[in-house]
């Protein structure tokens, strides 16, 4: 009995941690300057940053729990956080998990991979910038797990179709698991609909007041930063992994073969396609009126209408833990600048930094940047825009560049598995190391680190 005490402790061992600490925090003294509901704000934060980091429960479970604190710490009305868990921005994340879905039951993903294919030919090289470039582009549209769920059973045939062992081809598998996952991270911040951490922020600026970010608006500020690191990343890729073989004329042989079988598109898939362009086609040009979110509902109901998927497919596949984890962290994040948390804190940042901070905007830029790079190597990518966003843009300098430097440098979880979805899924493989993902990570992250200051200092604010 003891021992299974002792264990059940030690199991559960990060969740004793975050309720010791949380219950600290609630006996200690206000700070000066802060208010009692932004200290417990803070309080709550700092409890779910444990429990997010630790994983030692649930992620949705910790959702639930962000609730639940700021009702029974009288931060706000239950009526009122009931609202902030459903905006706009949580409608879009809802609706674009629906509509990967509906994609990937239309089998658009084999016609995908025949395509890939034609177009690269069997050289080695030439399908890692393929699967490079491919998923870097198609992530920048619907999302990096849906895109490397749909390549990744491609690049593993191939791997394994090879006539060698493939425990023998380390660089290969890393050269082409790699480009896969790091073409989709880096797409990820070139579209709102590239990563639910993108809408959170478009919903942040617009609730906060600071400014209305449209698709199109969001895609002049960012696919550009996106596109001019394709060659370089390609570059880092093929030299930090040289394959053992130069070219794949068999598997990929054995693949076309393959995907061949399935026949021309049909016509479901063709109508699945239209659909596609028209609901980014409201992106583009209707999100000013009626909202991203709405426009992806609305893409889900001609899915729906069409019978191009059905609803039993959608409730089954649908990942509603994480809606329901983004729906939370947007909820706090909202209190964090209600409760004047987010101030007080951006206000204490620049007090430590002293004159450097307030005098020189670059400073606050690398600051931002670099804090931010560092902590979504640790936690999710959409926690940290939801946590560190409100604070961030009550830096001083513009509250739109500020935003959208935390949005875009939360892509830039290159360094760890957990910096990702895509880092996850190709970790699950069991093909690659921790230290696979710092040897090639940290130069993927310098990059994109040099190229994001860049644009601070010399594109994005000729576009205010």
């Amino acid at each position: 009995m003891i021992r299974a005490v002792l264990y059940w402790f030690y199991q559960k061992r990060w969740l004793l941690v975050a309720v010791i600490v949380g219950t600290v925090m609630l006996f200690l003294p206000v700070p000066d300057g802060l208010t009692l509901a932004g200290y417990r704000t803070l309080a709550i934060v700092l409890v779910v940053i444990i429990l997010i980091v630790s994983e030692a429960v649930p992620l949705p479970a910790t959702a639930l729990l962000i609730a639940v604190l700021q009702v029974i710490l009288g931060i706000d009305e239950p009526t009122h956080v009931a609202q902030t868990y459903m905006s706009d921005s949580v409608f879009f994340i809802m609706g674009s998990l629906m509509l990967a879905v509906a994609v990937v039951r239309q089998g658009l993903d084999a016609r995908l991979t025949l395509g890939i294919l034609s177009l690269t030919g069997t050289s080695v090289y030439r399908i890692m910038w393929g699967f490079f470039i491919i998923s870097l582009l198609l992530t920048s549209f619907m999302g990096e797990h849906t895109i490397v769920a749909m390549l990744l059973p491609v690049a593993l045939t191939l791997i394994r179709s090879t006539p060698e062992d493939d425990t023998e081809l380390r660089n290969l598998t890393r050269l082409l698991l790699f480009a896969l996952a790091y073409g989709s991270v880096l797409g990820s911040f070139g579209t709102p609909s590239g990563g639910a951490r993108n809408a959170i922020m478009i919903g942040y600026l617009s609730d906060f007041g600071l400014a209305k970010v449209s698709y199109l608006r969001w895609i002049v500020f960012a696919y550009p930063l996106m596109l001019v690191q394709i060659p370089l990343g390609g570059y880092i890729l093929g030299r930090t992994f040289k394959p053992e073989v130069a070219s794949l004329s068999q598997a990929v042989f054995r693949l076309k073969q393959k995907v061949a079988e399935a026949g021309p598109l049909t016509p479901q898939q063709r109508l699945a396609v239209i659909l596609f362009v028209l609901v980014f086609l409201g992106w583009v040009f209707l999100s000013d009126k009626i909202g991203i979110g709405i426009v992806a509902l609305a893409g889900v109901f001609l899915y729906l209408a069409t019978g191009l998927v059905e609803w039993q497919d959608i409730n089954q596949r649908t990942n509603w833990g994480v809606v329901l984890l983004y729906a939370g962290t947007i909820s706090l994040g909202i209190q964090l600048k209600n409760t004047g948390a987010a101030v007080w804190i951006a206000d204490n940042f620049v007090g430590l930094m002293g004159s450097l901070m307030t005098q020189f905007e670059v400073v606050q830029y690398a600051f931002v940047v670099i804090i931010t790079t560092i902590v979504v190597n640790i936690m999710s990518p959409s926690a940290t825009v939801a946590v560190m966003g409100p604070m961030f843009m009550n830096l001083g300098a513009e509250p739109l560049l500020l935003g959208m430097a935390t949005a875009v440098a939360s892509a830039f979880g290159y360094m760890t598995a957990v910096g990702s979805a895509a880092g996850m899924i190709i970790a699950s493989t069991g093909y690659l190391k921790p230290k696979d993902f710092l040897r090639v990570g940290w130069r993927f992250a310098l990059m994109s680190l040099i190229f994001l200051m860049g644009a601070l200092l010399f594109y994005w604010p000729r576009l205010l």
